[in-house]
């Protein structure tokens, strides 16, 4: 069976690199990018299985990224969850409305449950 792919598009180097490590270990292949143009350009050239998206991001935010992604007839398949710090009921609607599979609060997702939220979104989008 191949890995299952994620991409992770994070400006926090070091909570980029927490995420790398620990889905890494739970067994997924991971790429990164740490602005919204890297991370729009690798979610086109390697249709990652799931991408993993920050909000706040240099050059191009989360939101926009999202859209591109979902009015991409290559990617508007791939799962996004956000997983931001940004927690206002606003925000998680403009998400959730833009098409995300989930949307995650950093200060209120602990880390450990990563690898588990992964495979429940893939699962669910199995299912369709």
């Amino acid at each position: 069976m191949t890995k299952i792919r994620i991409l992770i598009i994070e400006d926090d180097k070091f909570l980029i690199k927490l995420y790398n490590d620990k889905l890494t270990r739970a067994g997924f292949d991971v790429s990164m990018a740490i602005s919204g143009e890297e991370g729009l350009a690798k979610v086109v050239n390697e249709k990652p299985d799931i991408v993993l998206l920050d909000i706040i991001l240099p050059q191009k935010n989360g939101f926009d990224i999202l859209s591109e992604i979902i009015l991409n007839p290559d990617t508007k398949n791939i799962p996004v969850i956000i997983l931001t710090n940004l927690g206002q009921e606003s925000d998680i609607k403009t998400g959730l409305e833009l098409g995300a599979a989930d949307y995650l609060v950093k200060t209120d997702f602990s880390i450990n449950k990563l690898p588990e939220k992964v495979k429940t979104v893939l699962a669910a989008r199995l299912k369709k």
